[in-house]
């Protein structure tokens, strides 16, 4: 059996073809187009034409798509939402979408915020209004496609949510797309809802390239394959459960990096550099996933605490415009602008007129890309104050990723991996590995399908021991119900972090398990 595995980025669509003891067949790159489809079924053709294997042996296809991001960054295909807030009379001075921009926050055709809701301890807060949320949900009917239900502190008890839920679905049909906050976010409300919002408003988009991948695949041959999307921890989740959850997928990309960086390297712990066509993603690799940011996470304009990895961008990458200043001090600057997926039209080694960080890298002998006499004529000296730039770029954000002055090992990957140095100040070593080109499209191949627990738990009630016991099951569970197969499902994080603010002796236990795909 073979493993197909896809990752969309902004320049290049990756496909990589693995055998069933994880050894990489064929590794393609198709150039990103406009509409997506057309650029993943051009790398699937590739990578298929390249392996040269039977179609019908493929038995499961894994896809990472930006198509959720851009949606909300774009504002395009979101589908009309009802949000529903259980929360009075406490949360009443802040309504849902308070500071939201007005061209995203139109997706939200009525809000209302009734009765109900909890204390941190789970004591009720206010009673839960049943028929308020009914007549809203009635004054909605027909209207909306997706419905976002958030409530006060629903991650230590979620039964108004769960109530109100079976009630729209009740009134709006089973075709109305559901999502409640407690399934969603952590900890804080607003952030909390506002993930909600966003993953109702995703729903028609993941709806679409859903269907729409597993019908082009099946139009390919490829008949036989379970179909999995990438989401944003490094693991894999069923085609039902991306509908459910859509905004899970977002930032699946750099995931894959560092999850296919730490395949390749066989190094669990390292910053991975993920180096694309427009941008530089860097990433932190710790016991073998992608290490998950502790703060709150802006996406589109819109403030989140639901998971994400922990990466930062630059605007650094293989098709990143190279200029020198025009006013007679030879400053060279590279980006952030780029190329992009233009990069083989308008890159001075393939004719182009537009110096970019690729052809700085060919003319200083650093790749073989293009044809290198058409960059003979850039200056030694605007090459390396180029390179220098490109170095400085780089070797800030690894500071800003590391936690401890110590060195650390570096991992390169991306196809733009080219444009850099292997001599990076703070590093301990910088590893290029093969098929590091196409490390995300592999990570999508190889990932494993994961379960998390999250809850506030006070020792005084349930001793420590009891309670991370129990939660390690609760993740171990998640893990299997998500797909895993029981027997490989192990535990890779758990965290108990004392909540000073609160009564007693309050802590949030979150363990994570991960598990291969069944």
């Amino acid at each position: 059996m073979y493993k197909l595995g896809i990752d969309v980025g902004g320049t290049n669509t990756d496909a990589v073809l693995i055998d069933e003891n994880l050894n990489v067949v064929a590794a393609v790159k198709n150039p990103t187009s406009d509409d997506i489809y057309t650029g993943i079924m051009g790398a699937v053709d590739a990578v298929l034409d390249a392996s040269g294997i039977d179609r019908a042996l493929i038995g499961q296809a894994m896809l990472g798509t930006t198509q959720c991001t851009n949606a909300i960054v774009e504002r395009k295909g979101l589908a009309p939402i009802a949000v529903l807030r259980i929360g009075a009379p406490a949360t009443v001075g802040i309504p849902p979408m308070v500071d939201w921009a007005d061209d995203i926050a139109a997706v939200c055709v009525d809000s209302r915020i009734i009765e109900g809701g909890f204390e941190y301890d789970g004591k009720r807060l206010a009673e839960f209004d049943e028929a308020g949320c009914r007549a809203f949900f009635e004054g909605v009917r027909g209207r909306v496609e997706a419905v976002a239900i958030s409530c006060v502190f629903s991650t230590v008890r979620a039964d108004d949510e769960v109530r109100a839920a079976e009630i729209a679905r009740e009134v709006l049909g089973e075709g109305v797309h559901v999502s409640i906050s407690s399934e969603i976010g952590s900890m804080g409300l607003i952030e909390r809802e506002n993930a909600t919002i966003l993953n109702a408003a995703l729903y028609d988009v993941a709806r679409k390239f859903t269907e729409g991948f597993a019908a082009s695949l099946a139009d390919k041959g490829v008949t036989n394959a379970e179909v999995y999307l990438s989401q944003n921890d490094g693991t894999l989740m069923t085609m039902e459960h991306a509908r459910r959850y859509p905004i899970l997928t977002i930032a699946c990309g750099p995931t894959n990096s560092i999850r296919g960086a730490s395949y390749l390297s066989r190094r669990d712990d390292a910053i991975v550099i993920d180096v694309g066509g427009t941008t530089t993603d860097l990433g932190v690799l710790a016991h073998g996933f992608p290490r998950e940011s502790g703060v709150a996470v802006t996406i589109g304009g819109v403030r989140t605490n639901f998971r994400m990895p922990d990466v930062v961008s630059i605007g650094l990458g293989g098709g990143s415009i190279v200029r020198v200043a025009e006013d007679g001090s030879g400053a060279v600057t590279v980006g952030p602008d780029s190329v992009g997926y233009a990069i083989t039209e308008r890159a001075l080694v393939f004719g182009g007129d537009t110096m970019t960080a690729t052809d700085v890298a060919v003319r200083l002998g650093m790749a073989e890309v293009g044809d290198a006499s058409l960059v003979a004529d850039i200056p030694q000296e605007v090459a390396e104050g180029a390179m220098a730039a490109i170095r400085t770029l780089v070797e800030d954000a690894i500071d800003v990723m590391k936690v401890s002055s110590d060195p650390i090992d570096v991992v390169l990957v991306g196809g733009g991996a080219i444009v850099l140095p292997q001599d990076l100040a703070g590093t301990a070593s910088v590893d290029k590995p093969e098929h590091a080109g196409c490390a995300n499209a592999i990570g999508s191949a190889i990932s494993k399908v994961s379960g998390v627990y999250e809850a506030l738990v006070d020792y005084d009630v349930t001793p420590r021991d009891e309670a991370l016991a129990a939660a390690r099951a609760a993740a171990i569970e998640a893990a299997v119900e998500a797909g895993a197969i029981r027997e490989t499902v192990e535990i890779i994080d758990a965290e108990d972090v004392p909540l000073a603010y609160y009564p007693g002796h309050t802590n949030r236990v979150k363990v994570k398990a991960s598990g291969d795909l069944g």
